[in-house]
């Protein structure tokens, strides 16, 4: 009985211990900061590859049920179209994608590095979804229209030369992520892949630009109706171009990779870093990610307007892992994802330049 008392409270501690981090790492602004578990992973790119099946490279897909390889540009309406989403938020049927990581071992075969569910939230591998409004506490910012969809990254580059900004790595030192690392892309955080072995996995940080013409809900290459600030950065409150002069709240994904299976020099190669990207990246350079909005109504406008934080809002419905986890989609093209391969998805090629 002691044993079981003891035990029970080593867990309340941990769990509060973890709990007390986050809120510290994430004190300075009011941030919507929730789970969207795994929906799918699969070769299905409705933004690069519209139509394709199956796509070039695999991707890890979290959001509303509806997704599939077509969703016509500006017709198609996530919230419309799906009947349950992964995320927290039950109001948001939004999709939202990147490329999966593998570990390339010494021998040549590959294996998918699962993901785990960051700090403090509860689900199933998937992403860690922020929206963030301006950090002055005031500045009012537009939610996303219906329709809307944009990619950041490139999964061609091999070099920092045309990367968008915030997209960068994380070693982590252990599970608990402590010391914290301080705001993302910023202290130790690398563009390329760690080039040592991580204790607590690598996060990988994605952050989308967050100015808007105000017209276009999309563009040709997904990215010209987006920009940056023209001066300063979105954490400064820097000013939106007047090409772009409509304010978006800051789109942001968190994915864990938990890479401590393999942890063993024994099957790392001789040289170099061990992973890689879906589309045959060996740098880190080419991670990239995709969204189309899916939010119900004016939910996700209200929920900026009270400047929500975390993943409890009283302006929106939320469920429960539980039911989160019941939301899932069938692969469309059946393809293994699990366990040792001898050749990444598609026969991509890894490169390195």
């Amino acid at each position: 009985m002691k044993l079981l008392q003891f035990l029970a409270l080593t867990a309340s501690s941990l769990l509060f211990n973890c709990e007390t981090l986050v809120q510290a790492q994430y004190a300075t602004a009011a941030m919507m900061r929730f789970q969207c578990s795994q929906l799918s992973i699969e070769r299905l790119d409705p933004l690069v590859s519209p139509g394709m099946l199956p796509s070039t490279h695999m991707h890890q897909i979290v959001g509303g049920n509806s997704f599939n390889a077509t969703m016509t540009p500006v017709e198609y309406d996530p919230s419309t179209e799906s009947t349950c989403t992964t995320c927290s938020f039950a109001e948001d049927f939004s999709n939202y994608w990147t490329a999966n990581l593998y570990f390339h071992a010494k021998n040549g075969s590959y294996k998918r590095v699962p993901q785990m569910v960051n700090l403090g939230l509860k689900g199933q591998g998937g992403i860690t979804v922020y929206y963030i409004p301006p950090y002055d506490g005031k500045t009012k910012v537009t939610a996303f229209k219906p329709g809307f969809r944009m990619l950041v990254g490139d999964a061609m580059l091999r070099s920092n030369q045309g990367m968008q900004r915030q997209i960068c790595h994380r070693c982590e030192h252990n599970i608990q992520q402590s010391p914290f690392g301080g705001a993302p892309c910023t202290g130790d955080d690398t563009v390329t892949f760690p080039n040592q072995m991580c204790p607590g996995g690598i996060r990988t940080t994605i952050t989308f630009p967050t100015c808007w013409d105000g017209k276009n809900v999309d563009s040709p290459d997904h990215k010209s109706h987006v920009a940056y600030p023209s001066s300063g950065t979105f954490e400064s409150t820097g000013p939106c171009p007047a090409s772009h002069p409509v304010r978006l709240p800051q789109l942001m994904y968190e994915v864990m990779w938990d890479t401590r299976q393999f942890n063993d020099k024994a099957i790392w190669p001789d040289k170099g870093q061990p992973f890689v990207y879906s589309m045959g990246d060996g740098t880190g350079y080419g991670q990239h990610g995709d969204y189309v909005f899916g939010w119900k109504g004016d939910a996700l406008q209200r929920a900026l307007d009270a400047r929500c934080s975390g993943d409890r809002c009283s302006q929106l419905k939320t469920q429960t892992p539980e039911q989160a986890l019941a939301c899932f989609k069938k692969q469309t093209v059946k393809e293994e994802t699990e366990g040792w391969v001898s050749e990444l998805p598609g026969g991509m090629q890894v490169t390195y330049q």
